[in-house]
């Protein structure tokens, strides 16, 4: 996941930047720098931690706003040392209030809902697979995906619907093109959708009914996202 985290207080920032672990996080100590490179293009985030207070700096609230006008579905989280502005955070449907100092607790827990509702976004309309088969071209919505298997330059598609779709192509480049939070690399020869999982024991995961081996090069990441896709039914 992309996050930014702007903070004019850079001790605030790093801790931050801590808790959030292996994301891949950019700092900034200031709006205008974001705005800046947001507005021009440069780069865009799943995910801003505004402070609110910035100095002479714009303000996180100003700074929201005109994010939302550019990037509609990005999660936002303010960060204060004062609950002064819930109602503002409310009315630009922030993710998250957090109040400081910070406890990594409560980030571990922003980071669930984020990556719930980005797992949400990609297994509807919004985000598809593109496969090519025999000169003939279509797309697969991700939340139908079951698993991916390859064998030779041929992926097979399995569904959810029992189908299964075959396409020409190199698991390597799937797997640098959709894995994430939502599709894990388990296997030299397959990929899996992590939130069809049903169970994952000793070497093999099961997805809908049929085993999926895992490899020891993915066993932990695989783990670690299935652990994590665990608790996001959990109510903290």
């Amino acid at each position: 996941m992309r996050i930014a985290v702007c903070d004019d207080c850079m001790e605030d920032a790093l801790t931050l930047k801590k808790f959030l672990g292996k994301q891949e996080v950019s700092i900034y100590s200031d709006g205008e720098s974001l705005w800046a490179d947001v507005e021009e293009g440069n780069k865009q985030f799943d995910l801003y931690l505004l402070d609110i207070f910035m100095g002479k700096s714009m303000n996180g609230i100003e700074l929201a706003k005109k994010l939302c006008r550019v990037q509609e579905e990005a999660f936002i989280c303010f960060v204060s040392t004062s609950d002064d502005f819930y109602r503002e955070a409310y009315d630009l449907y922030a993710v998250q209030y957090l109040i400081k100092p910070i406890e990594e607790e409560s980030v571990r827990k922003l980071l669930w809902k984020v990556q719930k509702n980005l797992a949400g976004r990609f297994g509807g309309k919004e985000k598809n697979l593109v496969y090519s088969w025999w000169g003939k071209s279509g797309t697969i919505p991700y939340g139908k995906i079951l698993h991916i298997s390859s064998r030779g330059h041929t992926l097979s598609i399995y569904c959810t619907d029992g189908k299964t779709q075959e396409s020409t192509g190199k698991l390597n480049d799937l797997e640098r093109q959709i894995c994430g939070d939502v599709f894990l690399r388990c296997h030299q020869s397959f990929i899996v959708n992590m939130y069809h999982v049903e169970s994952m024991g000793g070497s093999e995961l099961t997805v809908a009914g049929e085993r999926i081996p895992v490899s020891r090069r993915y066993y932990a990441e695989v783990r670690k996202r299935y652990q994590e896709i665990l608790f996001e039914g959990v109510e903290w």
